[in-house]
């Protein structure tokens, strides 16, 4: 590549990490809140809701989006750096999180201290299993990526893309509604509802990014020339 090229990679590269990191972290910061997603209504099964998930699922699934696109541009090995520096942001984040609940309100302030520990002032607990659950997920579907990619020789994009994803996204879901169960954040009348709509929901956006895989990985593969299964190769 031309040194044109290589700054344009760099800097392609850079985008989708800020994207993903910012991704993640927002959904650490928000997942206190909950909603239904089925237009349908309330449905129950074995007295568990259905389709009652937190508005934490939102961003998330574009974290995987985007690891599948860095698999497939930038290879395994830049895919992982990524996965590395969310889980430094996350930390970094939830500390100042932290320090902005130990810090008193002034009697002005819009916020008091209840509101703000109410809505800010996330349950350790719930970070750590949200973060385990996360470095599982994502280190299983790159590893599954490109598992598939080499399977398939760089064909099938739409297979890859999904099955690793599926997989890695019902161990994520599994993971972190199962330790928030276990240390008592959650009922446990609640984690088969939210195991299966959690997982519903992430294979429903899923299926849906496909078709926005294969138009970026086309738009970047005609820009820098790349054969199906190619990628280009970045410094570390």
């Amino acid at each position: 590549m031309t040194q044109r090229d290589t700054k344009l990679a760099y800097q392609i590269y850079l985008y989708l990490g800020a994207l993903f990191i910012t991704s993640l972290v927002v959904s650490n910061l928000i997942f206190q809140k909950f909603f239904y997603w089925n237009p349908f209504g309330d449905i129950k099964v074995l007295g568990a809701s259905l389709f009652e998930v937190s508005v934490g699922i939102l961003p998330y699934p574009i974290t995987f989006l985007i690891t599948d696109l860095i698999s497939e541009i930038f290879g395994r090995k830049k895919a992982n750096q990524i996965v590395t520096a969310g889980i430094f942001a996350s930390f970094f984040s939830m500390g100042i999180v932290l320090l902005a609940d130990w810090a008193p309100a002034i009697p002005s302030s819009p916020i008091d201290d209840e509101t703000f520990n109410r809505v800010f002032a996330l349950s350790p607990i719930a970070v750590l299993a949200s973060m385990i659950a996360y470095l599982l997920a994502q280190y299983i579907d790159i590893a599954l990526y490109h598992f598939w990619k080499r399977l398939t020789e760089g064909k099938h994009l739409w297979l890859r893309n999904n099955f690793s994803t599926y997989l890695s996204q019902f161990v994520d879901t599994f993971t972190v509604v199962g330790l928030l169960c276990v240390f008592k954040v959650l009922p446990w009348d609640l984690f088969f509802g939210l195991l299966v709509s959690g997982f519903l929901f992430k294979v429903f956006i899923a299926f849906l990014d496909t078709p926005l895989l294969y138009f970026f990985v086309y738009l970047i593969r005609k820009r820098f020339g790349l054969e199906i299964g190619e990628e280009i190769k970045l410094e570390a």
